[in-house]
């Protein structure tokens, strides 16, 4: 048997928005900077010092930064720093796995063959290459798994490299709080502190039916592989991508229910038009909520067969978004959201015939070519004229 390798990188971009701005602007470099006008999309390292933190409203931001910087988002840009940051990724290995426009999963064990040079080396090489390429600060963690390499990262931000040996991770994991377990989040932080558990170590000092109890069957028992170092060892290379989605952060309300829908009806012909273009067809819609109190729901609807036409998907959407409406009410809305899954093929589609309806697919297709020839903003809804559609944020892929 071989021995184990720390041969997985993690690599993410630091304050990516940010710190593109920063790039692209040399009065912003060094700077308090936020990318974004009523809700915060991203800050600098030098804002996030100052308590500015994403998702945050613009006023409570400038509350906690008074010299705050506030620019609007250039998704464009940032499209195009992430394409140039990936193209040094598959320079680097072809066994790359993209989790967003910033971060991704590289598996460098193979390149042993070729190149004798440690995967800490190689990681080393791939921090300078970006910088000096695109211009952009970038943190890589180096580890066995994809797990430990993505908590090696988020632990040397910003702007940095580490190395979690395979013989060293108890010793790295252990120790640190809860909240830096990759799937983690503030809920099940909070349950894990109320118990008395507040790092890792704690949490491995427990038995799987003890965290079963805690948490429920699924995370405890995925918490409880975390913490012991069984998680899975490859980067996923082979697949196509099973999601389309985007996001709209609303603020703090209260929100009419009129602006609610608006909003989700401008995600869904986003995404629905993205979808189209990549030839592809989905059978489930799913909404996604975050609340006042940053929890979050979410819905979903199946469809008996695959579709692409806009009229079905918003449908869906909006019948999923008027289930939740007491939950709303009570709980405050601060985002929403809608993703597209079990994608298929659009040469598959079988859809309803339209009996009932009129067959709007020539109406897709001409509103997708308006938008390509003239950009997403040539064609919006009339109930988004007086709102805007705010701005969208592509949801991670599965």
């Amino acid at each position: 048997m071989p021995e184990p390798r720390a041969a997985i990188l993690h690599a993410d971009l630091d304050a990516f928005y940010a710190s593109v701005e920063q790039r692209d602007d040399p009065r912003l470099r060094g700077r308090p900077v936020a990318v974004g006008g009523g809700v915060v999309l991203a800050a600098s390292y030098e804002a996030k010092r100052r308590g500015v933190r994403t998702a945050m409203g613009g006023r409570a931001a400038r509350i906690a930064c008074p010299d705050l910087i506030v620019v609007p988002p250039r998704f464009e840009a940032y499209v195009e720093a992430s394409r140039a940051v990936f193209e040094v990724f598959h320079d680097t290995t072809p066994a790359v796995q993209g989790v967003s426009i910033d971060e991704a999963f590289l598996d460098v064990g193979g390149l042993h063959r070729l190149d004798a040079t440690p995967p800490v080396d190689v990681a080393a090489r791939l921090r300078d290459r970006v910088r000096d390429e695109v211009g952009l600060p970038i943190t890589v963690g180096v580890a066995r798994t994809p797990f430990l390499a993505k908590v090696a990262s988020r632990v040397a931000k910003p702007d940095g490299l580490l190395l979690v040996p395979p013989d060293g991770e108890d010793a790295f994991l252990h120790p640190l709080p809860v909240e830096l377990l990759w799937g983690v989040g503030d809920v099940t932080a909070g349950r894990l502190r109320a118990y008395g558990l507040h790092t890792a170590g704690d949490v491995a000092a427990l038995p799987e039916p003890v965290l079963v109890g805690v948490l429920g069957p699924a995370a405890g028992r995925h918490l409880h592989a975390v913490v012991h170092g069984r998680t899975p060892e490859r980067v996923v290379t082979d697949r196509r991508r099973s999601s389309i989605g985007a996001q709209r952060a609303l603020g703090h309300g209260p929100h009419s229910p009129t602006f609610v829908r608006s909003a989700l009806l401008g995600l869904v012909d986003r995404v629905a038009r993205r979808m189209r273009g990549a030839h592809r067809t989905a059978r489930t819609v799913v909404l996604r909520l975050r609340f006042d109190d940053y929890t979050r729901a979410t819905r979903s609807h199946s469809f008996a067969h695959a579709t692409d036409s806009g009229e079905q998907l918003a449908a869906a959407a909006t019948a999923l978004l008027d289930d939740a409406a007491g939950l709303v009410r009570e709980r405050g809305l601060t985002l929403v959201g809608v993703a597209l899954t079990n994608l298929g093929s659009d040469a598959a589609v079988q859809d309803t015939l339209p009996l009932e309806h009129a067959d709007r697919s020539a109406l897709d297709t001409a509103a997708d070519a308006v938008a390509q020839r003239f950009g997403s903003g040539a064609v919006v809804r009339a109930s988004l004229l007086r709102s805007g559609d705010g701005v969208a944020v592509p949801l991670l892929p599965d």
